[in-house]
């Protein structure tokens, strides 16, 4: 009561200075949070009679709770009221930068603290508001595809979550690596299509053929499925031909790509996957179904994987 009454006017300083340092930096509070929250939590498990510094330390801890708390709702608001560019390429987006710096801010800050427990509800919090409003900018802009723009920010949020080895968002990390990887195989499935379409036609004609009971060595005997007909959809796509629209499919990729996340030459190895995948396809059906006829599409898989390399070498 005589220290209370001696300094009386601690409190309101303290208070006041409080109040300072948030408004100079809302990171304050996280220092503020830790250096204060370490000292009373330590002074409570000593079970040393509570001093009247502790007291007060104790009151201000709740006033920098309150402010911390305020800083992490007025973050993720930033996030929710970014505006996203509707007609330029989007890359990386402004608030999942933000984030980076701020976890990488809070690990240090929070290293070896008892008060872990209130950065890591932040983060859930945080990154919980990141992942809506990736989704919320792959809808707004216009310029780059979606699955773009969620494949390079799920991408650059996973990098950065298993960077800083956040324990409490291993679940999101987990989360993240999953969407950026559905988000670029569905890219890559939709910008790769169906490269020869005539051979696609041709042989699903094949499939649906089996699937209704013509057996595969039978097939050769279907007017529309004659050797004369697989050869002639064969021709259309000469190793020149193939080259050429990857070439082209390179340029339109990495013009949809950003530089900064660097990831044009995964999705082109992606790419590369499926075009071998739908060769060996092709290949299977005409093993199957016309033995013998030493009939082959005009280009091998080496030449395949030449293609693709000299494309990304060019570039």
């Amino acid at each position: 009561i005589i220290l209370a009454d001696l300094f009386s006017g601690l409190d309101p300083e303290l208070q006041s200075f409080i109040h300072f340092g948030d408004k100079l930096d809302s990171f304050n509070t996280m220092y503020m949070l830790v250096r204060i929250g370490d000292y009373v939590m330590a002074h409570q498990a000593s079970g040393i009679h509570v001093s009247f510094l502790s007291h007060q330390l104790a009151q201000s801890l709740i006033l920098v709770k309150r402010l911390f708390d305020k800083f992490i709702i007025a973050l993720g608001k930033q996030v929710e009221e970014t505006k996203v560019p509707k007609k330029s390429r989007c890359g990386i987006l402004p608030f999942v930068s933000k984030f980076e710096s701020f976890a990488e801010t809070a690990e240090l800050i929070f290293k070896n603290s008892d008060r872990r427990n209130d950065l890591d509800k932040s983060y859930r919090y945080l990154v919980g508001v990141v992942f809506k409003n990736i989704e919320r900018a792959a809808v707004e802009n216009q310029k780059t595809p979606a699955d773009v723009i969620q494949f390079e920010n799920y991408h650059h949020l996973y990098g950065v979550l298993s960077r800083l080895k956040i324990a409490s968002l291993d679940g999101e990390r987990k989360q993240a690596k999953v969407q950026y990887t559905e988000h670029m195989n569905t890219y890559a499935t939709y910008m790769f299509g169906r490269p020869m379409e005539k051979l696609n036609t041709f042989f699903d004609g094949i499939e649906e053929k089996l699937s209704s009971g013509v057996k595969a060595e039978e097939i050769g005997y279907q007017l529309a499925f004659s050797k004369q007909e697989l050869r002639k959809a064969i021709k259309e796509y000469p190793e020149k031909e193939i080259k050429k629209g990857l070439e082209h499919l390179y340029k339109k990729v990495e013009k949809h790509l950003s530089e900064e996340e660097n990831l044009l030459q995964v999705v082109w190895r992606s790419m590369q996957e499926k075009f071998i995948q739908q060769y060996k396809y092709f290949d299977e059906l005409i093993n199957r179904c016309y033995p013998g006829s030493m009939i082959t599409l005009d280009f091998s898989i080496d030449s395949l994987l030449t293609f693709f390399s000299d494309i990304a070498q060019s570039h």
